[in-house]
């Protein structure tokens, strides 16, 4: 038994790796989620079959009903909540998911060490299977804390701007101090009675810890965050896996620890942050300095409205235009309209195509699966290093809902919380059509010079609704 189930495991990491493989690219997508589905329906009946078939020791009735009940309701769960959720609502929806793998860590290590640990185990094994559930509950204490936050910030119920304390980083350091110091006498302890209050304590610091790394984040910063817990949750996936013996996990969990780690840095490097700024907090700030002065700071220039009428002739007369989509395409639910526009113009022989930045939206990749959702081809969707030096040649660029990935105060104003980002330079185009419902400052909260340039025009009112009025128009 113990063979096929090692087999089964190798085959379940083959999958998982294939749906990694997938998932890197649209046009594969949906396939690498399906080889994803596949593996993890694999490893959880494999795993089951191991624990309680025939072959098990002892039958456990009970505990086969309360682990098939808890798969049931699981389930019925998740599929309630991917088809309910809206986009719009799924940067929040990952991150609670997050907290949940977190949370799993937490009680797996301190189940095992309350059910396997012997008064009488001596050596080194007994030390590193120790070790392995300390780190395991600190990682997932840190990962089920900081999701939460993480979760309640993009979906408004916390203040997406960053807690600042004195002396942060300072306080991070005593807390991981603290942490690293009381696995001392948790390794010493007699018994697991004695050793018990230790591990606690420590998962009460790493759950502060967790709050405060994520608290000292900005609103605009939180696609890195998601990034980041993502692999927060893998490496307490994979602590799990150690705690356990169970070496798909210990496979599965580092694949995601791994995964969401590059995703981050790619991330942070399109942001030009170090990634040692995102794990430490403070991401995105500058001891709050910048963001009052960047924020009250005087711009030059007047905004010039345009109406839909004028804008209708300025798309007829144009050859080349280029469409950036941001949250606020999102929160208008616009995309479906946006695939109108492109197919309305390129009948007009148009030269149409999407422009996104790595961080639009508040998840990695968000604005690619809407454009996708609503069937816009792939091949139409362009990355910010393949776009941005084709604005200059471009006629109109139309900007919907974004705001902080076109600030051209991220090149050219130091005291920008921005300042250094690359971002989309739409305003080399001849003209920039803004897509807005008013003056409101972005996520980051920080004010755009782009609305007060010569050759930016703003169109105010729900995106959807102008959009609508352009294709009606267009067509027509």
């Amino acid at each position: 038994m113990n063979g096929i189930a090692t087999i089964a495991y190798l085959l379940a990491g083959v999958l998982f790796i294939r749906s990694l493989g997938g998932l890197s690219k649209q046009e594969t997508a949906q396939e690498g989620n399906g080889f994803g589905v596949l593996g993890m329906v694999l490893a959880v009946g494999v795993t089951t079959v191991l624990w309680f078939g025939p072959a098990h020791a002892q039958s456990d009735n009970l505990g086969l009903a309360l682990l098939v009940g808890a798969l049931v309701v699981g389930a019925s769960v998740g599929a309630l909540l991917a088809r309910r959720v809206e986009m719009t609502g799924m940067p929040e929806l990952v991150a609670i998911l997050h907290s949940f793998v977190g949370l799993a860590a937490v009680l797996v290590g301190i189940s095992s060490y309350l059910s396997a640990h012997e008064p009488h185990m001596e050596g080194p094994a007994a030390v590193v299977h120790l070790v392995e559930i300390w780190l395991g509950v600190a990682v997932g204490a840190v990962t089920l804390t900081g999701s939460i936050v993480a979760w309640a910030k993009l979906r408004g119920t916390m203040s997406g701007k960053p807690l600042l304390l004195p002396a942060r980083h300072v306080l991070n350091m005593i807390l991981a101090s603290l942490i690293l110091g009381l696995a001392l006498p948790f390794i010493g302890a007699a018994t697991p009675m004695a050793g018990l209050p230790w591990l606690v304590a420590m998962t009460a610091l790493a759950g502060i810890l967790g709050v405060h790394l994520v608290m000292a984040i900005g609103g605009a910063d939180m696609p890195v965050v998601v990034s980041l817990l993502n692999s927060y949750s893998g490496w307490a996936a994979a602590a799990a896996g150690f705690v356990l013996s169970n070496d798909l996990l210990i496979v599965t969990g580092a694949l995601v620890g791994a995964s969401g780690t590059i995703l981050s840095i790619i991330m942070c490097r399109a942001m030009n942050r170090s990634i040692l700024s995102v794990v430490f907090g403070g991401f995105g700030t500058a001891d709050g300095a910048a963001t009052g002065s960047a924020a009250s700071a005087p711009i030059d220039g007047e905004i010039q409205e345009i109406s839909s009428l004028l804008l209708i002739d300025e798309l007829r007369g144009a050859s080349s235009i280029v469409i950036v989509p941001g949250y606020g395409m999102a929160v208008a639910r616009a995309q479906s309209v946006v695939h109108d526009l492109m197919r309305a113009l390129r009948g007009m022989g148009k030269n149409v195509r999407f422009a996104i930045h790595p961080v639009a939206g508040r998840l990695p990749g968000h604005m690619n699966v809407l454009l996708a959702e609503a069937g816009v081809p792939y091949d139409f969707v362009l990355e910010m290093e393949h776009i941005n030096s084709d604005f200059q040649r471009t006629d109109i660029v139309l900007v919907i809902g974004a705001n902080d990935i076109v600030n051209p105060g991220a090149l050219d104003d130091a005291s920008s919380p921005i300042f250094g980002m690359p971002v989309l330079e739409v305003w080399k185009a001849k003209t920039t059509i803004v897509l807005k419902r008013g003056m409101a400052a972005g996520y980051a909260g920080v004010e755009n010079p782009l609305f007060y340039l010569e050759n930016t025009r703003m169109l105010f009112g729900d995106a959807r609704k102008s959009l609508e009025t352009l294709v009606m128009a267009l067509r027509s």
